[in-house]
């Protein structure tokens, strides 16, 4: 795996707002990688074997979609969303509309869709962003809707 890394600041609940938008940096994804995490994680044809993908749904070596989600997250990790306190999922929802391929070199691009402070706790919030993962050719691989929480700058 090569990546080139992006750094960006610690981001509080008042630094978002909806429409704000955030590009990661890259990653290429290897062949090695894709069969090394198949093997332990998803260990079906068309993500181990190259040969016998050719004539499954894929028609050729794909990566899982929880490699693509794993990669994904490491790319969010490193600079392309750094919220303070980290990445701390609720839930949302994940797609994948095309395949990860050998050789693909994934981004992530993040938008703000919803910003809004607890009622209960003032020292968080709740917003929701869509996290696209793009290869090389602008083809979405990825598509995660979730909603995170977000600390408060001067929470009590």
């Amino acid at each position: 795996m090569t990546e080139k890394r992006l750094d960006s600041q610690s981001l509080y609940l008042e630094d978002l707002a909806p429409g704000q938008r955030w590009v990661s940096a890259t990653l290429r994804v290897e062949e090695a990688a894709i069969r090394a995490f198949a093997e332990q994680f998803d260990p079906q044809p068309f993500h181990l074997d190259p040969v016998a993908a050719r004539s499954t749904f894929f028609e050729g070596l794909a990566a899982s979609g929880w490699h693509t989600a794993a990669l994904t997250m490491r790319l969010l990790v490193t600079g392309g969303l750094r919220l303070a306190g980290g990445l701390i999922g609720t839930g949302g929802t994940l797609s994948w509309p095309k395949p990860t391929r050998p050789g693909d070199v994934l981004r992530v691009e993040t938008e703000v869709l919803e910003v809004k402070p607890s009622r209960s706790r003032p020292d968080r919030g709740m917003a929701t962003f869509q996290c696209s993962t793009l290869n090389e050719r602008d083809e979405v691989v990825q598509v995660f809707t979730g909603n995170l929480l977000v600390w408060r700058r001067n929470s009590p």
